[in-house]
């Protein structure tokens, strides 16, 4: 058998709500999961059994000026995924490669969309016949966010993210920008300082109204706690405001932000943001 590839996409999050602190000591949220074009990229090559399963990690580039850190392979989710499957199937060892383009703790789920994407294409590559909600409660287990990438398409969350349920949803019209400054967030950083409140108005509500509304009703509460740690990514979400931009908020527990912008007033992100900054824009999303 030869290698096989599979793409793994980011995610944004339409709206990010932190209702209330469960007693397991995990948060409730409410929120939307757009999948994005921006993927790492995942192979998989069966290999002899005297041989050990690898991983073997590339970090390109991903913008002029931008750098990743070095990233651990014994304990990277795409080895425990595959670990995890190895438990309930019996699959051959593999020489896997992850080229990660996915900026990292940026809030848009690199990490869980590997993982994901591993067992999909180890689903496919052995023909292990595993349904969806199978390879959901495999993700599941790898962390709340994995089981959104099992299906990858537009999804309303509840719970801890776990809880799916798809949304039409079709912003192909709008250009998508998404800027990193060179700063992480930890995502237990992120919880400490949240102060869970019910929204006024769910966000599975606001998304199917007119994106002109989305700017006063469509917020991240963790904008409120981490802007003011970090204020190069509020100001970051005011200058893609001053280009122009139709929504603009904070992806997750950061530090990416998005915008949508009408497809005629397209951005000049390299100009308006700093060299070392992650920059893309998606003109078809």
């Amino acid at each position: 058998m030869t290698s096989t590839n599979i793409k793994a996409c980011a995610k944004i999050n339409l709206g990010l709500n932190i209702v209330s602190r469960r007693p397991d000591g995990y948060h409730n949220l409410e929120t939307v999961f757009y999948p994005v074009p921006i993927y790492d990229d995942i192979t998989i090559e069966p290999l002899s059994e005297s041989q050990p399963t690898t991983l073997t990690i590339v970090s390109p580039s991903v913008d002029e000026g931008s750098s990743t850190p070095p990233l651990p392979v014994d304990d990277n989710l795409v080895m425990k995924a595959y670990r995890l499957v190895a438990e309930h199937y019996t699959l051959p060892p593999v020489s896997i490669t992850l080229v990660k383009r996915i900026p990292m703790q940026a809030g848009m789920g690199g990490g869980s969309a590997d993982c994901s994407f591993t067992i999909r294409l180890l689903n496919e590559m052995f023909n292990l016949d595993m349904e969806t909600a199978e390879m959901e409660a495999f993700a599941l287990k790898l962390g709340a966010d994995c089981p959104f990438f099992v299906r990858a398409t537009p999804a309303y969350a509840e719970g801890i993210g776990e809880q799916l349920y798809p949304v039409q949803l079709d912003l192909s019209r709008y250009a998508l920008a998404i800027v990193k400054p060179p700063v992480a967030v930890s995502t237990r950083e992120a919880f400490a300082n949240i102060k869970p409140k019910q929204p006024i108005v769910n966000c599975r509500e606001i998304v199917r109204r007119p994106i002109d509304e989305w700017r006063d009703q469509l917020c991240n509460d963790f904008e409120d706690s981490i802007f003011p740690q970090y204020p190069v990514i509020r100001e970051g979400k005011e200058q893609l405001y001053r280009l122009g931009a139709r929504y603009a908020a904070m992806s997750g527990s950061g530090s990416a932000l998005f915008a949508f912008f009408d497809q005629d007033r397209l951005p000049d992100l390299h100009h308006a943001f700093p060299q070392n900054w992650f920059k893309q824009l998606i003109i078809n999303t």
